[in-house]
């Protein structure tokens, strides 16, 4: 028996879809649109039949489910790559130098109007060795304007392998390979089913 679907039934559907995508953002972006795509046109077919509630209501826990996805991805044993781990990591390292590069350049200026608070001159910060550079502060009656004080191409090194290894993104080339081998032995399996 066909069901016709109603707003809130299409809108059922697609919270169920966009819940699982969200949690299977740790696949490659091609195999995640796929079972997106996969998901949606099932539930749909469901739906026609069953109604939009009870199709959800039977794909179960999407929490098991996306892990099923995973570990069809990846394996069962493996330890699979983590967009979230890595993008901590960036957002760790940015507070940490940017916490510094505060905390240098207060002490620096608290230190210059300490002495005189009416300061007037150009004084030089060395910035902290291979993380922050030299930083130039020119105070006219006690008010300063600064130049320089960026992070180093270290940080920035340190920020993105940080992100590579805390979030195992180096699995993710051999997702790449398998994705790229399915679609490849797929094409010949279509070819050779055409030409029969």
């Amino acid at each position: 028996m066909a069901t016709s679907q109603t707003v809130l039934d299409r809108l059922r559907l697609e919270r169920a879809v966009w819940t699982m995508d969200t949690r299977l953002q740790d696949l490659p972006r091609r195999s995640r649109i796929n079972k997106r795509r996969e998901l949606r046109d099932n539930l749909r077919l469901a739906a026609a039949d069953v109604g939009a509630r009870q199709a959800v209501r039977q794909l179960g826990d999407l929490r098991i489910l996306a892990a099923d996805y995973l570990a069809a991805e990846y394996g069962e044993r493996t330890r699979r790559p983590s967009w979230s781990a890595a993008a901590l990591t960036i957002l760790g390292v940015e507070a940490v130098m940017t916490l510094l590069v505060h905390t240098g350049r207060a002490a620096f200026h608290a230190g210059i109007t300490a002495t005189n608070p009416q300061a007037t001159g150009t004084y030089h910060w060395t910035g902290i060795p291979y993380l922050i550079s030299d930083e130039t502060f020119t105070y006219v009656h006690g008010t300063h304007t600064s130049v320089g004080g960026a992070w180093t191409p270290l940080v920035y090194v340190i920020m993105l392998g940080g992100a590579v290894v805390t979030g195992r993104l180096w699995r993710l080339h051999a997702a790449w390979r398998r994705q790229r081998r399915q679609r490849t032995l797929g094409a010949t399996e279509d070819a050779a089913g055409g030409g029969a």
